[in-house]
């Protein structure tokens, strides 16, 4: 059970959808930690932190009401729920992929309708029921919107339209929808309680883990390469590497050669280190990295 206290940080995770990337996350950012399948207050190795998972939909009110201190969830709950939090920090990941998740309107491929304005007087199924409605005022569009318990693709042939999340487009295509209009885009926010950000012990605890989520997240599309290359074919193999880079360049007891280290994206690894090994460098070792702090 989570206790109110000045030297312990109260933190929730996503349950669901977001609970393994999360979990993941925090151990490459240097917690570990272990849920158990009937509990939902998993250990963590931090003694100054004790952790409850909730569902994202429901976080930021739990924060907003000091039933913890900070929490993870996406910024379309913040919204949805109208909650006076403060944000920490903007973490985009995701269940599924690193771009940020779209509530989009869509509707079966054979219907008529094209538009939101086709939509006039018509039924649409969302679990993101407020913004929905707002998004319909704003438009001046009476609707009526109707809150979906789960399968929401479903019902966009039994209504008129939905509301969903994608983060693919996957689960739109396979149910053979269309999208009509993008509503929001969301993504992994850090929110804390107001009152948790004014005390300084916890405000440091979650400025130190913000900073190391930030860095977990940038190593995750890097990885760390280390060459050795000959002092005369030096100038060659750096003008190979990304212009904005500064690799770390070590003699080496050869001095003859000298030993590079640099940080590159990964998806560039597999032009980059046969173009390396032909300017004359050798022994390339390319490692998984699980922190860049800027």
């Amino acid at each position: 059970m989570l206790k109110p206290g000045t030297n312990i940080l109260r933190l929730g995770i996503p349950k669901g959808s977001l609970q393994d990337s999360t979990v993941d996350l925090f151990a490459k950012a240097g917690w570990r930690i272990s849920v158990n399948d009937r509990s939902y207050f998993p250990s963590i190795d931090d003694p100054a932190i004790e952790v409850v998972m909730f569902r994202a939909q429901e976080m930021s009110r739990y924060v907003e009401e000091n039933v913890i201190d900070v929490g993870l969830t996406g910024s379309d709950w913040i919204k949805e729920n109208g909650s006076n939090v403060h944000e920490v920090a903007e973490l985009v990941y995701s269940k599924a992929t690193s771009r940020p998740a779209r509530w989009v309107l869509a509707v079966p491929q054979e219907s008529a309708l094209t538009t939101p304005e086709d939509l006039r007087d018509g039924v649409i199924a969302t679990e993101l029921v407020n913004v929905t409605r707002e998004y319909f005022q704003k438009k001046n569009i009476p609707v009526k919107v109707e809150f979906s318990w789960g399968a929401t693709e479903v019902k966009a042939r039994l209504l008129d339209a939905i509301v969903d999340i994608t983060e693919t487009g996957s689960s739109i295509r396979a149910n053979n929808l269309r999208i009509i209009d993008t509503l929001l885009v969301s993504t992994t926010r850090l929110i804390a309680n107001h009152q948790a950000w004014a005390d300084p012990f916890k405000r440091e605890k979650m400025e130190n883990m913000a900073l190391l989520l930030h860095g977990a997240i940038s190593a995750r599309e890097k990885v760390g390469l280390k060459l050795n290359a000959p002092r005369e074919k030096l100038e060659a193999v750096l003008k190979i590497l990304p212009a904005e880079k500064s690799p770390t360049i070590s003699p080496l007891a050869d001095g003859l050669w000298v030993a590079v280290e640099v940080i590159i994206e990964e998806r560039s690894e597999r032009e980059l280190i046969p173009q390396l090994k032909r300017a004359g460098a050798s022994g390339l070792i390319s490692y998984p990295l699980n922190k860049v702090i800027p």
